[in-house]
Protein backbone atom coordinates (compact mmCIF):
# COMPACT_ATOMS: atom_id res chain seq x y z
CA UNK A 1 0.00 0.00 0.00
CA UNK A 2 1.11 3.61 -0.64
CA UNK A 3 2.50 6.11 1.94
CA UNK A 4 -0.13 8.86 2.73
CA UNK A 5 1.47 12.35 2.15
CA UNK A 6 0.02 13.63 5.55
CA UNK A 7 2.06 9.86 6.89
CA UNK A 8 5.31 11.05 5.51
CA UNK A 9 4.55 14.74 6.46
CA UNK A 10 4.03 13.82 10.04
CA UNK A 11 7.19 11.62 9.95
CA UNK A 12 9.17 13.99 8.78
CA UNK A 13 8.35 16.54 11.42
CA UNK A 14 9.01 14.19 13.91
CA UNK A 15 12.41 13.81 12.26
CA UNK A 16 12.94 17.34 12.70
CA UNK A 17 11.82 17.72 16.09
CA UNK A 18 13.65 14.88 17.74
CA UNK A 19 16.70 15.44 15.72
CA UNK A 20 16.56 19.11 17.18
CA UNK A 21 15.70 17.86 20.82
CA UNK A 22 12.76 19.13 20.98
CA UNK A 23 9.60 18.30 22.83
CA UNK A 24 6.37 17.68 21.23
CA UNK A 25 5.07 20.81 24.16
CA UNK A 26 7.74 23.03 22.74
CA UNK A 27 7.02 23.27 19.11
CA UNK A 28 3.11 22.92 19.92
CA UNK A 29 3.69 26.01 22.17
CA UNK A 30 5.93 27.97 19.24
CA UNK A 31 3.46 26.82 16.38
CA UNK A 32 0.73 27.97 18.75
CA UNK A 33 -1.20 24.70 17.83
CA UNK A 34 -2.39 22.08 20.70
CA UNK A 35 -0.06 19.74 21.65
CA UNK A 36 -2.94 16.94 20.83
CA UNK A 37 -3.17 18.00 17.62
CA UNK A 38 0.41 18.58 16.70
CA UNK A 39 0.72 14.93 18.07
CA UNK A 40 -1.82 14.00 15.76
CA UNK A 41 -0.30 15.40 12.57
CA UNK A 42 3.11 13.73 13.39
CA UNK A 43 1.49 10.15 13.68
CA UNK A 44 -0.16 10.85 10.04
CA UNK A 45 -3.45 11.07 11.44
CA UNK A 46 -4.59 14.76 10.55
CA UNK A 47 -4.11 16.36 7.79
CA UNK A 48 -2.43 19.68 8.26
CA UNK A 49 -3.33 22.89 6.28
CA UNK A 50 -0.86 25.22 4.76
CA UNK A 51 -1.40 27.72 7.44
CA UNK A 52 -0.34 25.16 10.31
CA UNK A 53 2.19 23.37 7.93
CA UNK A 54 3.86 26.88 8.12
CA UNK A 55 3.34 27.50 11.71
CA UNK A 56 5.24 24.32 12.60
CA UNK A 57 8.08 24.73 9.97
CA UNK A 58 8.49 28.08 11.66
CA UNK A 59 8.47 26.92 14.98
CA UNK A 60 11.25 23.98 13.88
CA UNK A 61 13.15 27.00 12.13
CA UNK A 62 12.94 25.01 8.99
CA UNK A 63 11.68 25.92 4.83
CA UNK A 64 8.52 24.27 3.84
CA UNK A 65 10.42 23.56 0.74
CA UNK A 66 13.06 21.60 2.66
CA UNK A 67 10.34 19.33 4.11
CA UNK A 68 8.41 18.54 0.80
CA UNK A 69 11.41 17.69 -0.75
CA UNK A 70 11.77 14.68 2.13
CA UNK A 71 8.63 14.31 2.08
CA UNK A 72 8.45 13.62 -1.73
CA UNK A 73 11.83 11.87 -1.43
CA UNK A 74 10.60 9.38 1.41
CA UNK A 75 7.80 8.23 -1.11
CA UNK A 76 9.67 7.37 -4.16
CA UNK A 77 9.25 3.46 -4.66
CA UNK A 78 13.32 2.49 -4.06
CA UNK A 79 13.06 1.67 -8.12
CA UNK A 80 11.00 4.01 -9.58
CA UNK A 81 12.01 6.89 -12.23
CA UNK A 82 11.85 10.30 -11.07
CA UNK A 83 12.36 13.65 -12.69
CA UNK A 84 15.42 14.85 -12.91
CA UNK A 85 16.95 17.93 -11.23
CA UNK A 86 19.40 20.82 -13.61
CA UNK A 87 22.70 19.20 -12.88
CA UNK A 88 21.23 16.07 -13.85
CA UNK A 89 19.56 17.56 -17.05
CA UNK A 90 23.23 19.32 -18.15
CA UNK A 91 25.25 16.03 -17.92
CA UNK A 92 22.36 14.46 -20.05
CA UNK A 93 23.03 16.84 -22.53
CA UNK A 94 26.22 16.95 -22.83
CA UNK A 95 26.36 13.21 -22.87
CA UNK A 96 23.88 13.68 -25.91
CA UNK A 97 26.15 16.19 -27.88
CA UNK A 98 24.25 19.61 -26.78
CA UNK A 99 26.25 22.33 -26.52
CA UNK A 100 23.90 24.60 -24.65
CA UNK A 101 20.54 24.03 -23.32
CA UNK A 102 17.85 26.13 -21.44
CA UNK A 103 15.06 24.83 -19.89
CA UNK A 104 12.24 27.15 -18.73
CA UNK A 105 9.24 26.24 -16.03
CA UNK A 106 7.10 28.78 -16.21
CA UNK A 107 5.68 30.21 -12.75
CA UNK A 108 2.33 30.85 -11.85
CA UNK A 109 0.07 32.85 -14.17
CA UNK A 110 0.16 36.36 -13.79
CA UNK A 111 3.62 36.46 -12.18
CA UNK A 112 5.78 39.10 -14.31
CA UNK A 113 8.61 38.41 -12.31
CA UNK A 114 8.41 34.73 -13.63
CA UNK A 115 8.21 36.18 -17.42
CA UNK A 116 11.04 38.33 -16.84
CA UNK A 117 13.20 35.72 -15.36
CA UNK A 118 12.34 33.19 -18.05
CA UNK A 119 13.42 36.01 -20.64
CA UNK A 120 16.64 37.01 -19.06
Amino acid sequence: MAVLLREALGDSLRRVRTAQGRTLREVSTDARVSLGYLSEVERGQKEASSELLAAICDALDVEIAELLLDVGHAMLPADSERLIGASEAAAAAAEMGVLDAKVVIPGPPGRAETAALAAA
